[in-house]
């Protein structure tokens, strides 16, 4: 019995097909991009490209596929890399250990994927990968706000237009909105008002000044649904 027996009793051969010939990838490989990278595997997508130049931090342990205890300062890519391929020996793995950064997009977007799940958790190459990816026509579904939060079932996907309460779809779509964008940006969101007390200041690397606190199954639950997005738009449902 092939190990996607179910997948394809589900969506039928001709989708696990689509699957198998696209191409994702996967930007940032925190509490969100981990988790949908793996989800993406075991869907049976044939080509992953997955970026992240972090490694692992004991504060990650609460909520990041990668993060054990056992691992802490190893590069989460390289974690991710082995798991995906134990799950899948056939996937065709490409893995950059680097930082997505604004002057790094350009280089990753000539990979031409098919579809790219976007869960970058800085503003500036957040916006600047939105940019790059609309003007190059590649398909994408881009992650807000994770943190903060604790109710999964507030979770939504939609355009970057139409999201509220969520601190970063707000800058987001004011930024896009300097350059002519208003919409056309698929987007996974909360509803959820974060809370505020969970704040936390960092020390501001990689573009982040600030992060909120957050819960083990928050960010997992943003990644299955960017993961759903990517697979169903890709098997055409």
């Amino acid at each position: 019995m092939s190990w996607l027996s179910r997948t394809e009793a589900l969506v039928g051969r001709e989708a696990l097909e689509k699957l198998a010939n696209s191409h994702v990838m996967v930007l940032g490989l925190g509490g969100v991009g981990s988790f949908a990278a793996e989800f993406i595997a075991r869907s049976g997508v044939g080509k992953m490209t997955i970026i992240d130049g972090d490694t692992v931090d004991p504060s990650n342990r609460n909520r990041q596929l990668p993060a054990l205890a056992t691992n802490h300062g190893q590069p989460k890519a390289q974690i991710m890399r082995e798991r995906l391929l134990a799950i899948n020996p056939e996937l065709e793995l490409n893995v950059v250990q680097e930082f997505v950064l604004p002057e790094t997009i350009p280089n990753l977007l000539e990979l031409k994927p098919d579809y790219c799940v976007e869960a970058i958790d800085s503003i500036t190459p957040k916006l600047f990968f939105i940019r790059r990816a609309l003007e190059a026509k590649i398909p994408f579904v881009s992650s807000m706000g994770a943190g903060g939060k604790l109710d999964p079932t507030q979770i939504k996907v939609g355009d970057i237009g139409g999201t509220y309460n969520c601190k970063l779809a707000h800058h987001i779509r004011k930024k896009l909105k300097k350059h002519g964008i208003k919409k056309g940006v698929k987007v996974v969101f909360s509803t959820e008002l974060p809370d505020k007390e969970s704040l936390l200041y960092t020390d501001g690397s990689n573009f982040k000044k600030s992060a909120y606190g957050t819960m083990s199954y928050l960010p997992a639950a943003f990644g299955g649904t960017l993961a759903s997005v990517a697979i169903r738009d890709i098997m055409g449902e």
